[in-house]
C-alpha cells in the first residue's frame, strides 16, 4: 500500500483511493475517537461516522491544508457531536461510564495484583477527571497528551490560534491538579 492517496481520485467517488485512505487513517481516527470517548463502542461508532462524513464531503476537501489535518478536522467534530449528545443524555440521567478495557496499565506483567489494581484506580481517576473538563480544553489536553499533535496540529484540527490551543491545554492542566489530589497523579499530567 502506498502512503500517497490519490486525492484526485478519491474526490471522484473512486472506491480503491477511498479504501486506502481508510486503511491509512482508521487507526489513528479510532484512537483519537477513544481519546476523546473514553468508550470502545462510541469510538468504533464515531470512527464510522468519520469515514461517511468524510467520504461525504469529499468534494469540500480544497487542498488548503494536508488531507491528515482535515481527517482530524471532521474526527474532532464528530466526537464534540459525540461529547455533547452524551452530556445531553446525562442531564436526563443516563449515566455514561469508563470503559474498563481503556484503563489498562502499562507492564502488568511486572507488578504485583496489588499494584495493578491501585494503578488502574489511579488510571480511572486521571480519565474521570479528563471527563471533568470543559470541552475544548478536554480535546485539545486529549490530542496533546495522548496522539501527541503539536499545538499547531491542534491548532488546525480545532480551527483556533495557536495561543487559544496553549491557552486552553494551560487551563486543563491546572484544572486536572486541582482535581487530582494524590501527588502521584499529578505526574500524569
Amino acid at each position: 500500500m502506498s502512503k500517497e492517496i490519490d486525492i484526485a481520485a478519491f474526490q471522484s467517488g473512486n472506491i480503491q483511493a477511498f479504501e486506502q485512505l481508510v486503511n491509512l487513517y482508521e487507526h489513528k481516527v479510532l484512537n483519537m475517537c477513544w481519546y476523546l470517548l473514553q468508550n470502545k463502542e462510541e469510538a468504533e461508532d464515531a470512527t464510522q461516522d468519520v469515514f461517511i462524513s468524510i467520504y461525504q464531503s469529499k468534494h469540500l476537501f480544497k487542498g488548503d491544508a494536508q488531507l491528515s489535518t482535515w481527517i482530524h478536522r471532521i474526527t474532532t467534530n464528530k466526537c464534540l457531536e459525540y461529547i455533547r449528545k452524551a452530556n445531553r443524555k446525562k442531564r436526563f440521567g443516563i449515566k455514561v461510564s469508563i470503559d474498563e478495557s481503556f484503563l489498562r496499565v502499562g507492564n502488568e506483567s511486572q507488578l504485583n495484583p496489588e499494584e495493578v489494581l491501585i494503578e488502574r484506580e489511579r488510571s480511572k481517576a486521571f480519565y474521570l477527571a479528563v471527563q471533568k473538563l470543559s470541552e475544548n480544553q478536554r480535546v485539545a489536553y486529549s490530542l496533546h497528551h495522548f496522539d501527541d499533535f503539536s499545538y499547531k496540529e491542534i491548532s488546525e484540527s480545532m480551527n483556533l490560534s495557536i495561543s487559544a490551543v496553549e491557552s486552553l491545554i494551560f487551563r486543563a492542566k491546572q484544572q486536572l491538579i486541582k482535581q487530582l489530589k494524590d501527588p502521584i497523579q499529578k505526574n500524569w499530567i
